[in-house]
């Protein structure tokens, strides 16, 4: 049974994960909450409590850089790697408009595939 502290969202946004500031993976977020996220990617150098940088574009915002957040790791295995952002100092405004981006973008999905389904 699933205790979480926070509701996920399913998300679809690409990613990079960096160690030590050097680029090492890229993936993609699979939820993502207020206090972590599922990161789907191949790569498995890493261990249980290892702190990770993120690096991610909102895509509408041609006009600004990337954003990063740190996190460490809290379970791996052959999908991805899931991350907590607890205890780790980020900016909370970014965490928020990732989770609002990453809601627009799941509902945007939903309503264009129930338009889809209601034409066929």
């Amino acid at each position: 049974m699933e205790h979480r502290l926070s509701q996920r969202v399913e998300g679809g946004l690409p990613i990079l994960v960096y160690k030590r500031r050097m680029p090492v993976a890229t993936g993609m977020i699979r939820d993502a909450s207020r206090r972590g996220m599922f990161i789907a990617t191949d790569y498995a150098d890493v261990r249980l409590n290892q702190t990770i940088e993120l690096a991610f574009r909102f895509p509408e915002r041609t006009d600004q850089g990337h954003y990063t957040l740190s996190a460490h790791i809290v379970r791996t295995d052959d999908s991805g790697l899931g991350v907590d952002f607890d205890g780790i100092e980020n900016n909370a405004l970014i965490i928020s408009e990732l989770i609002a981006f990453l809601q627009q973008q799941s509902s945007t999905a939903f309503a264009a595939g129930y338009r889809r389904r209601q034409m066929s």
